[in-house]
């Protein structure tokens, strides 16, 4: 018997900008699905995993922003492709995870390291199961935290396993889970909906669920980007974040899984999600 299934937390329409105390939070997209964090105090900002310049310098250029930081969580051309031409016309500090090869970064961080940018505290965690040396950065701010989380969390999903092991990921996604269930999840494509189709082949009774495969079609119909969520959200409705609950047990063994422990649970519900 597992206990009741949290109600979803509305999922709001994605405003102009959301804020974190002081600190507003625009998403720039960029390619077919990703986005770009873009973090504005006053008329200074800081980018988070640019993959591409444009979407930057266009935002920067029309609000009369200085760049005076960028954010990498991980090395993939997607996320960090358009860093070298930002720096040339923003020469600024570039954070990223020592532990990968990107030229660009001249500030590595290991992920136990405190920064202070725009007048704001993030701590950064080693969050590595996506690639050897992924990171997340978490804002602390009034009314919660905010997590930018790359690759390693998507809405109801969560990323390939590249390079790391299905027992760094679970251990990744198990520390994700025990921050506030208001923190905002800051993720870096627009994979909701997709997700969802798996989230309910593996829970199809979770009603959670359901209410939020309604929620996100609305919201794709309307144009409207589905994240950020919260980490409420994602704890009710994300399989990967769900490896105790008796229903995705259920289903991972249905699937293979040795065990009920959750790296076992979570190692036969990703290769589950390979084939969907």
């Amino acid at each position: 018997m597992t206990d009741p299934l949290p109600s979803p937390s509305p999922i709001p329409a994605m405003p102009a900008g959301l804020r974190v105390g002081e600190i507003a939070i625009f998403p720039l997209p960029a390619f077919e699905d990703n986005y770009i964090w873009l973090l504005v105090r006053g008329d200074r900002a800081v980018v988070v995993d640019p993959g591409e310049e444009g979407p930057v310098l266009a935002a920067l250029e029309a609000r009369k922003l200085t760049l005076e930081g960028i954010l990498l969580t991980h090395h993939h051309g997607d996320h960090v492709g358009g860093v070298a031409a930002l720096v040339s016309r923003f020469p600024c500090p570039v954070f990223g995870p020592e532990a990968e090869s990107i030229t660009t970064v001249d500030h590595p961080l290991g992920g136990q390291e405190r920064l202070t940018l725009l007048g704001a505290d993030f701590q950064v965690w080693a969050v590595s199961g996506h690639t050897r040396g992924h990171l997340a950065y978490v804002l602390e701010g009034a009314g919660g935290p905010a997590l930018f989380c790359g690759d390693t969390l998507f809405g109801a999903g969560c990323g390939r396993l590249f390079e790391g092991t299905p027992a760094q990921m679970a251990d990744s996604l198990g520390r994700i889970a025990a921050l506030p269930p208001e923190t905002r999840i800051y993720c870096a494509h627009e994979y909701t909906a997709r997700n969802l189709l798996f989230a309910r082949a593996v829970e199809p009774d979770n009603p959670a669920i359901r209410d939020r495969q309604a929620a996100v079609q609305a919201q794709r119909e309307r144009g409207e980007s589905t994240v950020p969520s919260t980490l409420a959200l994602e704890l009710a409705t994300n399989p990967f974040l769900r490896c105790g609950e008796g229903a995705v047990m259920a289903a991972a063994r249905a699937r293979g899984a040795t065990g009920t422990d959750p790296v076992s649970v979570f190692t036969a519900l990703r290769s589950w999600r390979n084939e969907f």
